[in-house]
């Protein structure tokens, strides 16, 4: 690996090259907690400069894999490696990476500058070098003359803008963050994770990024590593993971997903057809490998590949309005139908939806001839 040189730090030109292009792997870990298992042999590897992303549910094991990355506590099994280096053994300090936590974790008696600086402090970073990396990434996160205030003179974005300056000041090898926007309000979370992704392309630092929170995921990340019961069921691009996720976990887990009941056709290469009603839907066969035709299955359909329809196009099934909830930019229409144990949800942006569906009203719905995935239908779905 070639490294960076400290005195290029945070300048315009930084760039990371290396003849290896993973930077952080994850081979076979498992970690316990006693009796419980919080990481099953995990494997994963981060590209160099990549922006990847573990999602799933409180106790998924995300948090846990991140702090192992961290050195905080060390794998029961498997190995870890950053830059190419095994790190099972190596304490945190020694491991040059840049962590960002839930709460920022700002030292109170100390002024915007010294808290950045610490990092360059306790490494004998030389008083001009800390000086000029402090103000270089001030700039970089937009607190420029901010330097002397301390933290409870700051608002919550202005703290965090703090907490990831001296994350980044260090010139890590790899960024970590936890849930870093959990304590922002709706428009200053939006806002800061687009200043966040910007400044990460910036500096072509690799980065792991913890959240629970879906639409943070996929707007994000360039892939995204979806866990549960200390596994990861999938590993893919945002889209790969909305559109075709590989099992019923991440297809309900990630976004809103009706769940039709419908049968399965035909099988052929990697395409299956699914019958619902009078509508024909092509779907991944992989995740209907040992279905037999005929059989039922579970169709996933995002609320925004559902409309209410007109009669001239196959109906997949009809029903009943029972709610409309009106979110600005789009509309969601709650139908009750046979097709489903629970209300469908159709999510439209035409703005007459309201006066058009209003509750009560008999309607068709309708669905595109290639949209959705089907899964094996099991019992504890009904």
């Amino acid at each position: 690996m070639n490294k960076i040189a400290d005195s290029d730090a945070l300048s315009p030109e930084l760039s990371i090259t290396t003849t290896d292009d993973v930077a952080v792997n994850f081979d076979a870990v498992t970690k316990k907690f006693g009796d419980s298992v919080a990481l099953n042999a995990v494997s994963l590897s981060v590209k160099r400069g990549e922006f990847m992303t573990l999602l799933g549910p409180s106790g998924c094991g995300k948090t846990t894999l991140l702090n192992l990355a961290a050195g905080f506590f060390g794998p029961d099994g498997g190995e870890i490696s950053i830059d190419g280096k095994r790190v099972n053994d190596v304490p945190t300090y020694q491991r040059e990476i840049g962590m960002m936590f839930q709460n920022y974790a700002l030292f109170p008696h100390m002024s915007v500058a010294s808290n950045i600086a610490y990092g360059l402090k306790v490494r004998h970073i030389s008083k001009s070098e800390q000086e000029r990396r402090v103000n270089a990434v001030l700039a970089l996160v937009k607190l420029t003359g901010l330097q002397d205030r301390m933290p409870r003179q700051l608002s919550g974005g202005q703290q965090q803008r703090v907490a990831l300056a001296r994350a980044l000041v260090i010139n890590p090898a790899v960024l970590l963050l936890d849930e870093p926007f959990s304590a922002l309000d709706k428009n200053l979370r939006a806002a800061m994770q687009v200043e966040l992704r910007d400044i990460q392309r910036k500096l072509g630092v690799t980065t792991l990024f913890v959240t629970h929170d879906q639409s943070e995921a996929l707007s994000m990340s360039d892939r995204v590593a979806v866990m549960s019961q200390g596994r990861i069921r999938q590993l893919g691009t945002p889209a790969d993971v909305y559109c075709r996720p590989s099992d019923r976990f991440v297809a309900s887990f990630v976004g809103d997903a009706n769940i039709l009941r419908g049968r399965l056709e035909q099988i052929e290469g990697a395409s299956a057809v699914v019958s619902l009603g009078a509508a024909r839907v092509t779907v991944p066969s992989a995740p209907l490998v040992g279905v037999a035709l005929s059989s039922p299955v579970d169709l996933f359909v995002r609320p925004e590949q559902l409309k209410i329809g007109d009669v001239s196009e196959p109906c997949a099934t009809n029903g009943t309005v029972t709610a409309q909830v009106y979110q600005g930019g789009h509309v969601d229409i709650h139908v009750a139908s046979e097709a489903s144990s629970r209300d469908l949800l159709v999510r439209t942006g035409e703005h007459d939806a309201l006066s058009r569906w209003c509750i009560g009203r008999k309607v068709d719905v309708l669905i595109s001839a290639s949209d959705g995935v089907a899964f094996a239908t099991t019992s504890d779905v009904r």
